[in-house]
């Protein structure tokens, strides 16, 4: 593992918590030698992740749209930053550019790009590690309706565990190198003719 994309909020968010974190997983991905991929705005949690990186001497890598180029801010300190033409574009830059993805809070946005690779690895489109930063049991509501699909056989065992989550960003780090991908067919139960 060699890079991680965070997935996080253009806002700062109400809890100082959500900024300290960030500020602590962007230090911590410094010292164990990974880059950050990021969505490449100078706002909110993605500028706090982005400076933290930077500040401790680590690589940043941006992707964002042109179109939000200007709203998000686009962040200038990167070591490298894509202005790319759609969302789609950004996402798929993204993963191809990161070993494993990582969602600290957010709103749609963030949870949109952590279903959207959750379901290509679900889809075996890869193999990556992805996670939730749970800072102050932010996803806890989410793990819980996560476990409810998994309980209601909407999704299997192995799905829902493909899913790791920690509070801690070195207990998440150790989680991410650690993660052994399992094979499983796509469909629940066989389609029937």
């Amino acid at each position: 593992m060699k890079s991680v994309a965070v997935y996080c909020g253009s806002s700062a968010g109400a809890n100082p918590l959500y900024v300290a974190q960030a500020q602590a997983l962007g230090a911590a991905l410094v010292a164990h030698g990974l880059t950050l991929v990021y969505g490449g705005g100078r706002v909110g949690l993605m500028g706090t992740i982005a400076d933290a990186v930077l500040a401790h001497g680590g690589r940043v890598i941006g992707v964002i749209p042109d179109f939000l180029a200007t709203k998000e801010i686009a962040h200038a300190g990167c070591t490298e930053l894509h202005v790319v033409k759609s969302m789609h574009e950004r996402k798929l830059l993204m993963a191809d550019r990161a070993d494993a993805f990582v969602a600290l809070p957010g709103g749609y946005g963030t949870l949109e790009e952590l279903f959207e690779v959750l379901t290509w690895g679900q889809l075996g489109l890869h193999r990556k590690p992805v996670a939730l930063l749970n800072v102050a049991g932010y996803y806890d509501h989410l793990l819980r309706a996560l476990d409810r699909m998994r309980d209601d056989q909407l999704l299997r065992p192995e799905n829902r565990a493909q899913l790791l989550q920690a509070a801690d960003p070195e207990d998440l780090l150790a989680q991410l190198a650690a993660y052994q991908p399992v094979e499983l067919p796509k469909w629940l139960t066989p389609p029937t003719t």
